[in-house]
């Protein structure tokens, strides 16, 4: 007769349909127990309906059956919803007081950067009105789930991802809502997304300092804030408001990083600065953070964006990002 832990362990090599993530990983194996020749599994139903947890239930008799063969087994579903079972370790915010300086690109950069470490990824793309993530990486699938929750769509590296454009029939169809309606969203992404067990969850926010980003500030238990920048006079005064409203809600900020920094000649390495001298290191200063990078204008990663692959990114520029971003992000409490 195989003991708990082995049976525990046969039960987490199942991958739960529709996100790819085992029980054990998404939080909804509750407990086993093995005695007398039985075995009683009970798992929470949190987004999970009654076709998925059939199978749920087939496959876990059948794992045990394997190492316990003859035992009385028995799997039992509990009801609970998704901010009953989820469990992220730190929720971080991607913010601009500015559109169009690279927000989204730093979230899905930042997310790459911590799973190539074998770090547990979101990202929740609060940009309600302009969503980008799902292009970036690839993402047409539609979310399923239950009338308790949402389970979110999963990358080739294993980041959860929630948008709302993957909710939409037509990608290109245009989500035109008022300021409360677009917070309720972002709340329900948070709180009916099941998205288990998660070291860090990225937040795309859209930009300004209005309703949604102060959704997120007081709804989701945010352990601090990334500041996106280009190197534009203009922008790096509007991104200062930003920094403003950070400190005025009592957020860390984690670092700054300059997106569209430079451009790199190719045939002679030289770094053209189209958008004027580089402003990052005053912007982190000014947010009392440090700089996390100065991303070059890079065609090659604009492309990959485009075609979904993202994931796909490497250059000496984002390694040194990722190390820096991994610093911070593992010595902050």
């Amino acid at each position: 007769m195989a003991n708990q832990d082995e049976v525990t362990k046969a039960i987490g090599e199942l991958l739960v349909p529709g996100v790819g993530r085992s029980l054990i990983d998404l939080n909804l194996l509750k407990s086993v127990e093995v005695a007398d020749g039985k075995v009683n599994v009970t798992v929470a139903d949190a987004a999970i309906g009654p076709g998925t947890q059939e199978w749920i239930k087939t496959k876990i008799e059948a794992a045990v059956e394997k190492i316990a063969d003859g035992a009385q087994i028995t799997t039992e579903f509990v009801a609970a919803k998704p901010m009953d079972v989820n469990q992220v370790t730190k929720v971080v915010a991607i913010m601009s007081g500015k559109g169009g300086v690279g927000k989204s690109l730093v979230t899905g950069l930042s997310a790459v950067a911590l799973a190539r470490q074998g770090k547990s990824v979101g990202i929740l793309d609060a940009d309600i009105t302009g969503p980008s993530i799902p292009k970036m990486f690839g993402m047409k699938t539609r979310p399923i789930g239950s009338e308790s929750g949402i389970l979110p769509i999963i990358s080739h590296l294993g980041i959860e991802v929630m948008s709302i454009n993957l909710m939409l029939e037509d990608e290109h169809e245009a989500v035109i809502w008022r300021g409360p309606v677009i917070s309720g969203a972002i709340k329900q992404f948070w709180e009916e997304v099941l998205w288990g067990k998660l070291d860090y969850l990225f937040v795309d926010l859209p930009p300004g300092t209005a309703d949604a980003p102060l959704t997120v500030m007081q709804t989701l238990p945010v352990a601090g804030v990334v500041i996106v920048s280009t190197p534009q006079d203009l922008a790096s005064m509007v991104v200062r408001k930003a920094v403003t409203m950070s400190h005025k809600i009592g957020k860390k900020i984690f670092g700054v990083v300059e997106n569209m920094s430079y451009l790199e000649i190719p045939e002679t390495g030289k770094k053209m600065e189209l958008f004027g001298k580089s402003r990052g290191q005053e912007v982190a200063d000014a947010a009392n953070a440090p700089l996390l990078a100065q991303l070059p204008i890079d065609p090659k990663l604009a492309a990959l964006c485009d075609a979904g692959d993202v994931e796909k990114y490497s250059t000496p520029e984002f390694d040194a990002f990722s190390k820096n971003l991994t610093k911070v992000l593992e010595s902050a409490e």
